[in-house]
């Protein structure tokens, strides 16, 4: 066998050309001979090449990290970043339209992963419903607006070292676009495919292509890449937009509920509103806005990469890479509902079923109801740049220099058009569950598709842009001694994010919705959704805008802000190895120091009120992996990270001030960032070729943890011209600022949080198995997850792939799971908690090689038509849906040429 060292070696050689390694046995006697010739590389390509090449990569890492490979040139494993990472161990994601959006990584929410893009930590952001977010503001990362294809490699890394940036508690995820220079001579790949939308029933195009060479003696390599997609899909279901009771919701109890026919047994005990005992029914969980819901998405996806690489000597190389992207989205969204809110004494139960659990109506019928239908159009942009040079410097034999210069901009534009028709009379509605829980069956009192029964009011009309402007600067030199290796470096980061809202105002009421509305413009609407949906009348974009809309966007200044964000890190580090009873232990040390400054920025009266802050982190990390075996790896990792508050929370403007009773309501610039002490132990079994079997276990102590409460201080002084200037403001009576603290309703770093779990990987091809079993392989993994009031964290999700692969044709299939997950602890009307229930998405995907040059492919997204499910807690106890809608099944027939 080889020594350690030597065997070491080779598996980072291998790993760096993405080749496969394979140890064949020899005899003493041959061994001081052939030891070289033992150590044999085998091309592997397809899925089965794309897991070789990202498990060598884990196994020669001396951090916690794993990695997804590019199948072959610009065939990423999934057709969205986002559906790859997901089947990592410890990584579960959201969905907008059916498409993942961001990723949760051990637990944690998108805010706590940074993201990298060719070494350059990168701002992305799309807009969504409201459920989803909406326009994302926040520091999470969102991956639906690359297309993957141009990307070759993802590294999730879980353990960080002192040479990765600061940023990301639960880790980082690293983007690596193409490069010349990976490519031998020319090479050119051009791939097509048709998608097509079960529900839609419509075909949409995706396209890409690459084409790379080199030049003047492979000294100089050009590459340019280009992804196009156009995806039409629908989201249909029902709603409620949460649940309530009378007692609960703040505006008052049923008027009438003397003459309630009432099946069933409240179990609600003493129901009392105002310190009164009130009929029961008062106290029963009710849908809220109980409606059909419609969300049409129209997207176009276009994206480009290039790079240009320049060795100019044989210890200097030079690097140019852009790469821009744009994703236009309109969205179109429906809402027909009753609303059961604000004003109960006007509603007259007349007959209701109580549920079993005692807590909730399980049917009912109501007089006095006042109806809305809700026509929102949405039209998205995103434009994103981002622009690096980087060089790479040998200087003699130890020392290497290696610089990087980039900018990056993400611009996010959503304009929304809402419009209103109510209903001019209150009307009797009905709704019963007792045949389907997330979608029950109406009955109404009146033609619902009469347009003179409904005025056209109450248009909202906004736009919300978020710029995110990141420029950086790093400095590395590397000492590459015999026994240890010495890095140390500087990087600097100027990040600006602005968020904007515009409005038009002077929208004209229109007493009649006659002229302004039409039957929803989906003939088919509902017809493969597992409920009772019915077409109904919405507005008339069209008509509206052309005849009573004057589009001039007026700022709305007091909703925007502005955070810049200045970073300065230096850092050190030692790689060593040490020989420890026939063991290899490799050794990773370093300590990272940075420097942050903000600068928040909001508006109050109209004028800019700033404030700045700084904070300083120091941050330690020891990684070590043992080779306890020839196949064998024991992973330890000790380290501190942080996470930088998140940007809305940071706004100091538009304060809400209470004079008399010395209170106010605003954001807080001045948090300090979330810091955490984490472990990780993990342990590696190769046990034969393209295998594995590992577990890892991992703790994280969380400090500074951000929560809104109320906490007593002085008024900042950068708010006391703006008080002294308020007429709201009387000094006679008011509660002096300057010297009597006021009660701040605020983010405040108020709590610590622990995180702990395990993870669980099997990978294996069964080629032990006869016949044609033997092409047969599985992937999977499970991640378990225990935390206290961590929002988006699912307990348990698992990974589940079986692939059969041969050299001319190939499938797979593979199941992605998550255990049900809170969104927001805070609650609502009532509610303890917002959810979502945890889905489980399937997915299919196969080739076949028609010759060297040419491959067929088909695939299928969400191969079941899995729902999407949301829901709340009610008292805590319960799961009452929220929404329940699908986007249907997502066929892709494709071909790729490559040469």
């Amino acid at each position: 066998m080889l020594p350690k060292k030597k065997q070491l070696a080779v598996l980072v050689t291998l790993a760096l050309s993405g080749a496969h390694i394979h140890a064949q046995e020899a005899t003493d006697e041959q061994a001081s001979e052939t030891e070289a010739q033992n150590m044999e590389v085998i091309e592997v390509s397809g899925f089965r090449g794309s897991l070789n090449k990202s498990l060598m990569e884990k196994r020669t890492s001396v951090n916690s990290k794993e990695s997804i490979v590019a199948q072959d040139i610009g065939k990423f494993p999934d057709l969205n970043i986002a559906e790859s990472i997901q089947r990592v161990p410890g990584v579960a994601i959201s969905r907008e339209g059916g498409e993942g959006r961001q990723i949760t990584l051990r637990g944690l929410s998108p805010s706590f992963t940074r993201t990298t893009l060719n070494g350059m930590e990168v701002p992305a952001s799309t807009d969504g419903t409201d459920s989803g977010g909406g326009v994302n503001g926040g520091r999470g990362f969102d991956f639906n607006i690359f297309a993957s294809e141009l990307f070759n490699r993802v590294d999730i890394q879980k353990s960080p070292t002192a040479s990765m940036e600061e940023g990301g508690i639960a880790g980082t995820v690293d983007l690596y676009s193409a490069k010349p220079f990976d490519y031998d001579g020319f090479k050119f790949v051009s791939s097509l495919q048709g998608g097509y939308n079960s529900i839609t029933e419509e075909t949409d195009p995706r396209a890409a292509f690459m084409i790379s060479n080199r030049f003047a003696d492979d000294k100089v390599g050009v590459l340019f890449s280009a992804a196009f997609s156009e995806r039409t899909v629908r989201q249909e279901g029902f709603g409620t937009v949460r649940w309530t009771t009378p007692v609960r919701d703040g505006g008052g109890i049923f008027g009438d509920t003397s003459n309630t026919v009432v099946n069933g047994t409240p179990d609600v005990d003493d129901c009392q509103y105002e310190g009164e005992s009130v009929d029961p029914i008062n106290c029963l969980w009710t849908p809220r806005l109980p409606r059909p819901d419609y969300f049409g998405n129209d997207q176009e996806r276009v994206g480009f990469t290039g790079s240009i690489q320049w060795a100019a000597t044989d210890n200097f190389t030079l690097t140019l890479d852009g790469l821009v992207s744009k994703l236009d989205n309109t969205r179109t969204m429906y809402n027909f509902f009753h609303m059961f809110r604000s004003t109960f004494e006007e509603i007259t139960p007349t007959s209701i079923t109580v549920h079993p659990n005692g807590q909730q109506v399980l049917a009912g019928t109501y007089d006095g109801i006042k109806s809305r239908i809700e026509s929102r159009l949405q039209e998205s942009t995103t434009d994103f740049s981002q622009f690096v040079i980087s060089g790479e410097w040998f200087i003699g034999e130890n020392l290497k220099l290696d610089m990087m210069a980039g900018t990056a901009e993400s611009d996010a534009r959503s304009e929304q058009y809402r419009y209103n028709m109510t209903l001019l009379e209150e009307t009797s509605y009905g709704f019963d569950f007792s045949n389907n829980s997330n979608a029950p069956e109406v009955t109404y009192g009146y033609d619902v598709n009469d347009a003179s029964n409904y005025n056209l009011s109450d248009g909202r009309l906004r736009a919300t842009d978020v710029l995110r402007e990141n420029d950086t600067v790093k400095f590395d030199a590397t000492y590459l001694g015999d026994e240890v290796t010495i890095k140390a470096g500087f990087a600097y980061n100027d990040r600006v994010v602005t968020y904007s809202e515009e409005q038009i105002n002077g929208f004209p009421d229109q007493d009649s919705a006659v002229g302004f509305a039409e039957i929803m413009p989906v003939d088919d609407f509902g017809s493969g959704f597992d409920g009772p949906l019915d077409p109904f009348l919405v507005a008339d974009f069209d008509a509206i805008n052309s005849q009573l809309l004057d589009v001039v966007w007026t700022p709305r200044s007091a909703q925007s802000w502005q955070v810049g964000e200045e970073t300065s890190a230096m850092y050190l580090e030692l790689d060593t190895s040490y020989e420890i009873a026939d063991m290899l232990l490799r050794a990773n040390y370093g300590v990272r120091y940075v420097k942050t400054t903000t600068t928040s920025e909001g508006f109050i009266q109209g004028e800019t009120v700033q404030i700045e802050n700084e904070y300083n982190n120091f941050l330690p990390a020891v990684n070590l992996a043992l080779e306890a075996t020839d196949d064998v790896v024991v992973r330890l990792g000790l380290t501190q990270s942080m996470t930088r508050p998140s940007l809305n929370s940071l706004n100091p403007g538009n304060p809400s001030f209470d004079y008399i009773n010395g209170s106010v309501s605003v954001g807080n610039p001045f948090l300090d960032p979330f810091t955490s002490n984490n472990v990780d132990f993990g342990v590696e079994w190769y046990f034969d070729d393209e295998a594995l079997l590992a577990a890892t276990v991992f703790y994280k102590d969380i400090d500074n943890w951000i929560v809104r409460a109320s906490e007593e201080r002085l008024v900042d002084s950068a708010y006391y011209d703006f008080i002294d200037n308020d007429a709201q403001f009387d000094p006679v009576i008011a509660l002096d600022p300057r010297t009597i603290p006021y009660e701040h309703s605020s983010p405040i770093n108020a709590e610590d949080r622990s995180v702990s779990g395990y993870e669980l990987i099997y990978q294996q091809p069964l080629s032990f198995l006869p016949g044609l079993f033997e092409n047969m392989g599985i992937v999977s993994n499970y991640t378990h997850v225990n935390a206290d009031d961590i929002e988006g964290m699912s307990e348990t999700s698992y990974n589940f792939t079986v692939y059969y692969e041969t050299d001319q044709y190939g499938a797979r299939v593979s199941v992605n799971k998550r255990d049900d997950y809170l969104t927001d602890f805070t609650g609502s009307n009532g509610n303890v908690a917002h959810g979502t229930t945890g889905p489980t998405q399937v997915d299919f995907s196969s080739f076949y090689n028609v010759n060297d040059e040419l491959t067929l492919t088909f695939e299928v997204i969400n191969l079941t038509d899995e729902y999407e499910r949301l829901f709340t807690t009610g008292d805590g106890s319960l799961n009452l849906v929220r929404e329940y809608n699908h986007t249907g099944r997502q066929f892709f027939l494709g071909a790729r040429y490559t040469m």
